[in-house]
C-alpha cells in the first residue's frame, strides 16, 4: 500500500506485508522510495523527398539503382531499413537494414537496387536507440528508368 508520509516530507512511504510461508508470521517494510523519468524526443517524422534512377550502361544493367532522398525531424537516426513490397505494400519482396551515421542535419540518400522492372511500395525506417519513424512511397521500375 502507498500512503502519505505523516512527517513534513512529501515524499510517499511504501509499506510492505509479506506472508512468511514458514511460520505464518509478517515482516513489515517501511521506507522512501524514489524514481527519475528520462523524456526523450525520438525521431518525429520521415519523408522522402526525392527518388532518382541512376543511369547505368547496358552491360550494368542487370539491377535497376534508385536513390532516396529522405529527411526526418527530432532526433539523428543510427540505422535506416527499406523494405521492399508489391503495389499493395501487402507481401514483402527484401528487407535491407544498415547502420548510419548523421552527424549534423538530417538528410541522407538511400540506394536501392531493382532486379526487375515493375511497381513497388517501398517503406523506409529510420530508428535509434529510442524510437521509430517510417516513410513509404509507391515507384515504378521501367528497365533502368524510374518514375
Amino acid at each position: 500500500t502507498t500512503e502519505p508520509s505523516s512527517d513534513s516530507d512529501s515524499s510517499p512511504t511504501v509499506e510492505s506485508l509479506e506472508d512468511n510461508p514458514d511460520g505464518g508470521c509478517h515482516i513489515y517494510r517501511n521506507g522512501y522510495y524514489g524514481s527519475s523519468i528520462d523524456v526523450v524526443e525520438g525521431i518525429l517524422e520521415v519523408n522522402i523527398i526525392q527518388m532518382t534512377s541512376i543511369q547505368m550502361t547496358e552491360s550494368q544493367a542487370e539491377n535497376s539503382l534508385v536513390d532516396f532522398v529522405v529527411t526526418c525531424q527530432g532526433s539523428l537516426p543510427t540505422d535506416v531499413c527499406t523494405v521492399v513490397s508489391d503495389p499493395t505494400c501487402q507481401v514483402s519482396k527484401s528487407m535491407v537494414c544498415d547502420p548510419i551515421v548523421v552527424t549534423d542535419e538530417c538528410l541522407l540518400t538511400i540506394r536501392r537496387a531493382f532486379e526487375e522492372p515493375g511497381t513497388y511500395c517501398i517503406n523506409i525506417t529510420l530508428g535509434d536507440d529510442t524510437s521509430q519513424a517510417l516513410a513509404s512511397a509507391l515507384i515504378s521500375v521501367n528497365g533502368g528508368e524510374s518514375k
